[in-house]
């Protein structure tokens, strides 16, 4: 049996593939449940200090196994009505938790809840021949996975109801000159360039970036006088680490500094 999720490290980067390339890597039960076990042994582990997820093949992530999900409605199977709570929501919340970078690498079509999953991501490289779909609406479905949370945020409050609304996919160009993705890059280039990129932030300082991810996720459901008071405890915390000493005596010394995340 093939495995549905491929794991591979370098140089501190954990690269996780999503690997149903027949389905375009939708989401049946087993991928789900493999992906929550993945992002939560990454978060876990040292050595892992970025993090990227892309799909094999021609897709990112095509969202819900509409067959797997059809086959169990139909067996009168309750599982697919607690799939959100069960496998979407930790999904998300491991991916916005996680104490060190996580960047998508979008090689494809992301749609559904495989764009909530991008969306999701700290960064977003795309090849051009990518393109999102929030196409819950034409399955008669509402968003999961925290688009209708994400989303807004990344592209604004109108476009994101015009994209949950009217489904319509938005190809890579579009979605850089939106803001939905960071960088676009060749077809084909999408998971190097996310790796170059993880494998530059490895070696930089993690445990600045878990916090600036603290403070961010905080600002953006908080009041300003929440934000600062998030920012303050945050910064205290990255004032007494050896990586921000490290930066420091690097700067005054003119050399390049070795952080350790620490």
């Amino acid at each position: 049996m093939t495995d549905v999720l491929l794991t591979q490290d370098t140089a501190g980067v954990r690269l996780l593939t999503l690997n149903r390339p027949d389905s375009f890597n939708s989401l049946n039960v087993e991928l789900k449940q493999a992906l929550i076990a993945a992002l939560r042994d990454a978060a876990a582990d040292d050595a892992v200090r970025a993090l990227v997820i892309t799909g094999a093949g021609r897709a990112f992530c095509a969202g819900q196994d509409l067959k797997e999900h059809i086959a169990l409605l139909d067996a009168g199977d309750p599982a697919p009505l607690k799939t959100v709570d069960e496998h979407y929501n930790p999904i998300i919340r491991a991916v916005t938790s996680m104490p060190k970078p996580v960047i998508a690498a979008v090689n494809g079509t992301a749609a559904g809840a495989g764009a909530s999953l991008a969306y999701a991501c700290d960064l977003r490289i795309a090849s051009a021949n990518a393109k999102f779909l929030m196409a819950f609406a034409n399955v008669g479905l509402s968003a999961d996975s925290g688009a209708s949370w994400t989303l807004p945020r990344l592209i604004g409050y109108g476009r994101a109801m015009e994209m949950l609304l009217l489904a319509e996919p938005v190809g890579a160009e579009e979605a850089l000159r939106i803001g939905m993705v960071n960088r676009v890059v060749d077809a084909g280039e999408a998971v190097a360039a996310a790796t170059e990129l993880a494998t530059r932030m490895a070696a930089g300082p993690t445990s600045a970036y878990a916090r600036i991810k603290e403070t961010m996720l905080a600002a953006a459901a908080e009041g300003l006088a929440e934000a600062l008071a998030v920012e303050a405890g945050a910064q205290a915390e990255a004032g007494a680490t050896a990586d921000h000493r490290e930066a420091v005596a690097a700067f005054v010394e003119k050399r390049d500094p070795n952080f350790t995340g620490r």
